[in-house]
């Protein structure tokens, strides 16, 4: 038997990991011809950090990047909002919330993956099943492959669903985004802390990725988006030293796209084919929880391929990912519109309300989404041999 793994980003190569401490085999097959992540920095929610404990490279990552203990929302005069600590979450999971470049991040994987498991160059073309029910892979490359499991881990355009699921339907959140990172330390104040800027149709994020790095990002209500603009045309209204910041930054190290999530829908398995991550359930970037939301899915993979087989696991796998997993897409899409507010009297109701908006409703609405989904096992069948 041997999976095929569409796609060797954070999904995917997560999925790698999991797949190899069960014993099974697989192959990654990543589009590109070098796994170069294109973005920048990522933060790494505790839930994610569990799962990475789970699959042992929780140490690996956290050597790598920088801690967040606080997470700080501000106008764009950096006036605090709200200010949320996550010691407590620290505490009670004995694992810190960190911010990491991705280039590192997927370096990490990719040494628990080993590079001999992943093939590069193999862009998906098309895929038949064959009369033994196997799927015949084909690559734009010439190539071709055969697999009796596929796993779509292929991202928001996802070129397995396409393919072998029902159509889906894309979301502008009509928002333009640019990321970027640098050489630069913060003012002590946000050396741990995760800061996020709003202010009239437009908000700023910025994190420490290691001692002497730094990334951040801009949006931009995409009717105010000029083409062939630079974000510094944007940001006149944020404080000098951020404005300095942005303008440091190599102009290649820069990344501007457009935001989109999938509107949520219930398929996510079908005869052996399975999504995964933004293949099956791709959010805005407003919780910071896209990539975490990937790599829970493997979790519930791996602990049901503790007490059963590869198919049954797959087939398991949706009903109890997809609760929370679409309350992610619903609830980002929702901040995402507040926060880019214009309109002046709105804009001071959401600062106000967040302003006195009672610390346990906000610590509530995080424990949710730092507990794992639980993965009931009791009486399974025994485990077989694919």
């Amino acid at each position: 038997m041997q999976v095929a793994i569409i796609g060797g980003g954070i999904g995917g190569l997560t999925l790698a990991i999991a797949l190899k401490k069960a014993g099974i085999s697989f192959v990654v097959y990543e589009a590109t011809a070098a796994i170069k992540p294109v973005g920048a920095g990522i933060a790494i929610a505790n839930n994610a950090m569990q799962v990475f404990r789970h699959l042992g490279v929780d140490q690996a990552l956290t050597d790598r990047g920088m801690r967040i203990s606080t997470v700080l929302l501000t106008d764009m005069e950096l006036g605090v909002l709200d200010q949320t600590h996550l010691t407590a979450f620290e505490q009670k999971y004995q694992l810190a919330n960190i911010a990491i470049h991705r280039s590192a991040l997927h370096q990490v994987l990719v040494e628990a993956v080993g590079e001999e498991h992943i093939q590069l160059n193999k862009r998906l073309q098309g895929i038949t099943i064959e009369d033994s029910g196997m799927y015949h892979l084909e690559f734009e490359d010439q190539t071709s492959a055969t697999h009796e499991y596929v796993i779509g881990a292929d991202g928001l355009r996802s070129r397995v669903r396409q393919l072998l699921f029902a159509p889906s339907t894309l979301r502008n959140a009509k928002q333009v985004c640019w990321r970027g990172v640098l050489p630069y330390t913060l003012p002590a104040t946000y050396a741990n802390a995760a800061v996020e800027s709003w202010g009239k149709g437009k908000r700023l994020g910025f994190v420490q990725l290691t001692e002497q790095q730094v990334y951040w990002y801009f949006l931009v209500d995409e009717d105010r988006y000029k083409p062939h603009t630079t974000v510094e045309e944007y940001i006149e209204d944020c404080p000098l030293w951020i404005q300095a910041m942005i303008q440091q930054t190599d102009p290649m190290a820069i990344h501007c796209d457009r935001i989109y999530d999938l509107k949520p829908f219930s398929n996510w398995y079908h005869n052996k084919a399975c999504l995964l991550g933004d293949a099956a359930h791709a959010t805005t970037p407003n919780l910071g929880q896209g990539a975490c939301q990937a790599i829970e899915d493997v979790y519930v993979i791996s602990k049901l391929l503790e007490r059963h087989s590869l198919e049954e696991a797959l087939q398991q796998f949706p009903p109890i990912r997809r609760s929370k997993a679409h309350a992610i897409v619903r609830d980002s899409w929702t901040l995402g519109q507040i926060a880019q507010f214009r309109h002046p009297l709105f804009v001071f109701m959401r600062n106000a309300t967040f302003r006195l908006l009672p610390s346990f409703i906000k610590k509530q609405q995080i424990k949710k989404m730092f507990e794992l989904n639980e993965v009931a096992i009791a009486n399974p069948k025994p485990k077989t041999v694919d």
